[in-house]
């Protein structure tokens, strides 16, 4: 079973950085489409950026300017850079992906994945 494991999180200052990764474990996996959401308590699950393979962005308007989503394709990875940080942006942040990876007797499997999560909490 393909699991998506983030790390990264943690505890900032406004105005500081972190940087989050997801990596693919367990398969070999082929990434389509990757992604970032988050939710903070008491809120809906929203998009804060996606990246497609062939490296188009798109950013939550919250966000833009101040976190950048990048890939490793040969690996399937995905990275967010998040800069300037807000008390605003604390959430459990997850990433997404679709994509294709393939069992032990060979057969392809695709899907839409999502990691377990990873908390981002700012302070004032």
């Amino acid at each position: 079973q393909l699991q998506l494991v983030e790390s990264g999180g943690g505890l900032v200052q406004a105005g500081g950085s972190l940087r989050l990764s997801c990596v693919p474990s367990g398969k070999v996996f082929r990434a389509n489409d990757m992604g970032w959401y988050r939710q903070a308590p008491g809120k809906t699950r929203e998009l804060v950026a996606e990246i497609t393979s062939g490296a188009d962005t798109k950013y939550s308007d919250a966000v833009k300017g101040r976190f950048i989503i990048s890939r490793d394709n040969a690996k399937s990875i995905v990275y967010l850079q998040m800069n300037n940080l807000k008390p605003e942006d604390t959430a459990v942040y997850y990433c997404n992906a679709d994509g294709i990876y393939y069992t032990e007797t060979g057969e392809p499997v695709v899907g839409r994945y999502w990691g377990q999560g990873t908390q981002v909490t700012v302070s004032s």
